[in-house]
């Protein structure tokens, strides 16, 4: 498995000194998260020019405020900027109370949101011209970026069905909060059957989840039950903890001393992870003990 950083730096300056030393301690890729900072594309096209040959992610850019025609054209164009196959666009559907609460979109039929989006997103972002009214999306025409290589697309896929769409139409899944059970009967096979049926390469599962390395296991686990405890709220992931059978994201968070965590890590290679998208948190020790320690898994 590929070992990468799920960065939060607030700042594009700092997040360019956090990629280079991601880099230079020899992590394979960064991961940006879009929410409600700094626009994590456009963020990129700095870092990747400033820092080269690491894979940068975006884990993920929300679809519905964004025409796949939009998204193709950004995603191009940070993809010339930093050069072939260095960008790996991470998609999803962000969540019922941002779409409708925050941004007036209606969030119906999420699925075949995803579809429809997909279907245009992906010949568009080779170069080919689409012509097509779907029931939520329409778009007419091609992107001309010269020298801007496709970036492999993920999405955001934890249910059955999105899964099944995701395996047709896209590169592979990134996940937060879904544990090593769920990756294994769940995650893996419905993508990887999906991409087998539609004749496409094998999908990536990239893993995202907190990791602390500590002696204190009880107050890392206090505080992340404090720092995500909205991912035991939000549905979709929810559901994911409830497949585990957790009470909480802190039963899901990587937390103890590195063979604890090892193993771990070794049951989510067993389930189908390909890439682990690590979030450190904790105290600036424990974070540095963190990184040390997923240096030796490189």
């Amino acid at each position: 498995m590929d070992i990468g950083i799920f960065g939060f730096e607030s700042k594009v300056d700092g997040l360019v000194e956090e990629v280079a030393a991601a880099a230079g301690q020899g992590f394979s890729s960064f991961w940006v998260p879009q929410i409600f900072g700094f626009d994590a594309l456009t963020a990129l096209a700095v870092v990747g020019r400033e820092v080269p040959e690491i894979k940068l992610g975006t884990s993920v850019i929300p679809t519905y405020p964004r025409h796949p025609m939009m998204l193709a054209q950004q995603a191009l164009t940070v993809s010339q900027v930093i050069g072939a196959d260095r960008l790996q666009l991470g998609i999803g559907l962000s969540h019922k109370p941002v779409v409708e609460g925050m941004w007036g979109i209606p969030f119906d039929k999420p699925v075949r949101h995803m579809r429809e989006y997909l279907e245009l997103l992906g010949p568009l972002l080779h170069a080919q011209t689409v012509s097509a009214a779907h029931e939520t999306l329409t778009a007419r025409g091609q992107i001309d970026i010269p020298d801007a290589a496709p970036p492999q697309v993920l999405v955001a896929a934890l249910g059955p069905q999105m899964l099944k769409v995701t395996g047709r139409l896209a590169d592979g899944t990134i996940t937060w909060m879904t544990g090593a059970k769920t990756i294994a009967d769940l995650t893996t096979p419905t993508i990887t059957e999906a991409a087998a049926g539609a004749e496409r390469p094998s999908p990536q599962v990239v893993v995202g989840l907190p990791i602390c390395v500590t002696g204190d296991v009880d107050a890392a686990r206090e505080r992340a039950a404090r720092e995500y405890e909205i991912y035991g709220q939000l549905p979709s992931y929810r559901a994911m903890l409830d497949h585990e059978g957790l009470d909480g994201p802190a039963d899901l968070a990587l937390i103890g001393d590195g063979d604890s965590i090892r193993e771990r890590l070794a049951a989510f290679e067993a389930a189908g992870m390909t890439t682990f998208a690590a979030s450190a948190f904790g105290s600036e020790s424990e974070r540095a003990a963190t990184r040390a320690f997923l240096q030796t898994l490189l």
